[in-house]
């Protein structure tokens, strides 16, 4: 499924708790980038503002975010966290996998520094195959 992506578009990726040896070779744990000014932290458990667990906090406080990429609770949720001057973005769960009813993923912009055009897409049923 990465290479699929990776063929499709640009792919920027973190390994998660349940994959495999090719996606976790093929992936870091936690990714730092930048994207029209905007610093940008993935990692797969981060936890959930203001309880992020200690490893996420270290990053937090070392990377300066200001946008925060996670998933693992499956629970799509987009909040500003004020403490850490960051948005926290959990994209939910497109995978047939958890117990999530509905896959999503997130789509945004970011122009001039701006982040715009949040949008949820919903991908149909979990054990729907696309």
């Amino acid at each position: 499924a990465l290479q699929q992506l990776e063929a499709f578009r640009p792919t920027m990726a973190v390994f998660g708790n349940i994959d495999g040896h090719e996606v976790r070779a093929a992936s870091p744990e936690d990714l730092v980038f930048v994207r029209e000014g905007k610093i940008i932290l993935m990692t797969h458990i981060a936890g959930s503002p203001p309880r992020y667990n200690p490893r996420v906090r270290e990053l937090i406080r070392t990377h300066q975010p200001d946008v925060l990429v996670c998933g693992h609770s499956h629970i799509l949720k987009v909040q500003p966290d004020k403490a850490n001057n960051l948005l926290f973005i959990n994209p939910g769960a497109a995978g047939k996998h958890g117990f999530h009813k509905i896959k999503t993923l997130l789509r945004l912009e970011i122009q001039e520094g701006k982040i715009q055009n949040l949008e949820v897409v919903e991908l149909g049923p979990r054990g729907q195959i696309n």
